[in-house]
């Protein structure tokens, strides 16, 4: 037997009709004897697999106690009920985000404010900062640092002759002040916190058409400290980019976190597939590299100069086939490309080995973001790990000294979507990182950046284990999006204990369930739906956000039944009533 309250008879009814499994009205079954049958492990199991249509090899939740319980969870829990719509924005609505304890939630829009909501069982506006006296455009993005003193809001900021850049805000929650600003860009970097006091934005640096450098700062949210001896700001790493590419949605996951099970399965069907997303570990943590020496710094030193010579040779060798007409004649994208890589070799830091996290009890954190290597459409997640003596501003403003060699970073990690990434979210855990990407055609080849492939109207929900770096679901399918490269936009996902939502361009949010891979709701809305945001203590509230200027409030079935048994009230049951029509 499960535990917890039965589904109302009403429920239990339209479902036993739709599977056509037993005919209540002519076996004539009284309540007792119904609440008997509903208990009955092997019809649940079957309700279960044909209700869903899910595989039979499919096992049942690990965390389950019963077959009833597991139908109940997914029955009944899912938020898809809609309580409330906030209309106190007057444009797009483009981000929401809780902070850690629940209580509270930001909102960004085209309307140039972010708003703070109180969390009670009837959402109010807390308070509305108006951004636009700081030339910003809109606001598209927020975060709370890790103890909900601070809010990070990201926007798009309007400089000299109309150009457009990106800017970070830090507002103190204690009193609504605002305590500092950082500039961003590109804007769509966003930005977010490493640490409590501590947060990311980037800057670009143009190096050629098609050719740039990524540079990511930390910075101090306190940045009115007036002290030679205090750094405010700090750079943490240099990226070089290819083909119009750049670093974009930067965030962090915390390795310290892994302490939950492997809730997301490896069933035989999904391992039978092979995965469309390749991932290139641009370190080694084989057995054979551990056997190794590790490398002193002179021999570290001699490696590097001989990359310098191959790759000044190598350079040497290009411009001497050009001139000589041995090479085909290359057009100034090509050879701007082919000199930058060349470049790059002779002048990047090789990448740290041996990165994975080896337990639970790492403290290693990731950067990761998206960025590219053949268009300037976002088609790569890249990863690097941050060391605990970047976590600090403490120390020189530009990181430590470097050698001419390592002009720039590498990158340790890069998982090819092969396709236009849209959006990314991170489990409770930090352990799964989930994507939403457009996909390429198969056996698309790109040969100018400017021009990307053709993007598929499905949007695809990858799902990596950042624990091996390795793809572990077939992606989730259900949700549409319609706008070309050039227009394309973040959609943002979020991830709870047990399921996943996303927004989309079709009008609806979306929710699936994280271990099934199935698809459990459809919340409506009446344009783009832009964000999701699930509370952080409670799964069942879910929050989506649209360009229709509106909030959207869900909550489960099992909890509106319960909030609004609070108030007296009549109750009528079709199961009743079917039965009271029987006698």
């Amino acid at each position: 037997a499960g535990s917890g309250p039965l589904l109302p008879d009403s429920v239990l009814y339209e479902i036993f009709l739709y599977l056509d499994h037993v005919d209540v009205l002519s076996v004539g079954l009284g309540c007792q004897q119904w609440h008997a049958v509903a208990r009955d492990e092997f019809l649940w199991k079957e309700l279960f697999y044909r209700y869903y249509r899910i595989s039979r090899e499919v096992p049942r939740h690990p965390a389950a106690v019963s077959w009833y319980d597991e139908f109940q969870r997914l029955y009944d829990t899912i938020p898809c009920v809609e309580v409330q719509a906030l209309r106190e924005h007057n444009d797009q609505v483009l981000h929401l985000s809780f902070s850690h304890s629940g209580s509270l939630f930001a909102s960004c829009s085209k309307d140039c404010t972010v708003k703070i909501w109180s969390n009670e069982l009837d959402i109010s506006l807390q308070h509305s900062s108006n951004m636009r006296p700081y030339n910003w455009s809109y606001t598209q993005f927020s975060q709370f640092n890790s103890d909900d003193s601070l809010l990070l809001v990201s926007g798009v900021f309007v400089g000299p002759h109309n150009s457009s850049s990106g800017e970070i805000a830090v507002i103190s929650m204690e009193n609504f002040t605002l305590l500092s600003r950082v500039r961003n860009k590109p804007y769509d970097v966003f930005g977010c916190w490493l640490n409590e006091t501590n947060l990311i934005s980037g800057n670009l640096h143009r190096i050629g058409r098609i050719t740039s450098c990524s540079v990511l700062w930390l910075n101090n949210a306190f940045q009115g400290i007036e002290s030679e001896n205090v750094n405010v700001v700090k750079r943490l790493f240099k990226i070089q980019n290819l083909n119009a590419s750049t670093i974009r949605t930067v965030m962090v996951a915390d390795c310290s976190r892994y302490d939950c099970p492997d809730l997301l399965l490896d069933y035989e069907e999904q391992l039978a597939a092979s995965s469309t997303c390749p991932v290139f570990d641009l370190g080694s943590d084989s057995e054979e590299e551990e056997a190794k020496p590790k490398q002193t710094s002179e021999l570290a030193a001699q490696e590097a100069g001989a990359r310098a010579v191959a790759a000044g040779a190598g350079l040497q060798q290009l411009f001497d086939d050009l001139l000589e007409g041995v090479r085909p004649e290359l057009s100034e994208t090509e050879l701007e490309t082919k000199v930058a890589e060349l470049f790059v070799r002779s002048r990047t830091k090789p990448p740290e080995l041996g990165l994975l996290p080896t337990d639970s009890s790492s403290k290693a954190k990731y950067l990761i973001f998206t960025t590219g290597c053949l268009t300037y459409s976002p088609h790569q997640i890249g990863i690097k790990r941050i060391l605990p003596h970047q976590m600090t501003t403490a120390g020189p403003v530009l990181g430590e000294e470097r050698r001419s060699d390592e002009f720039f970073d590498s990158l340790d990690h890069v998982i090819d979507i092969h396709g236009h990434i849209i959006g990314m979210g991170l489990s409770p855990d930090h352990r799964y990182l989930y994507v939403n990407s457009r996909a390429w055609p198969r056996d698309c080849v790109i040969s100018d950046p400017m021009q990307p492939p053709p993007i598929a109207e499905e949007i695809d929900l990858h799902v990596f284990d950042l624990k091996t770096m390795k793809e572990v679901k077939r992606a989730l399918r259900a949700h549409r999006a319609y706008t070309p490269n050039e227009e394309c936009f973040f959609i943002f996902l979020d991830v709870s204990r047990d399921f996943v939502a996303s927004g989309a361009e079709d009008r609806h949010g979306y929710i699936w369930d994280r271990h099934y891979n199935i698809c459990l709701a459809k919340l409506q809305h009446d344009n783009v739906v832009n964000s999701v945001a699930f509370s952080p203590v409670e799964q069942e509230l879910l929050l989506t956000a649209s360009d229709d200027s509106t909030i959207k409030v869900w909550r489960s079935p099992r909890t509106v039944r319960r909030l609004q048994a609070r108030r007296p009230r009549p109750r009528k049951l079709l199961f009743s009533w079917l039965m009271n029509q029987k006698s």
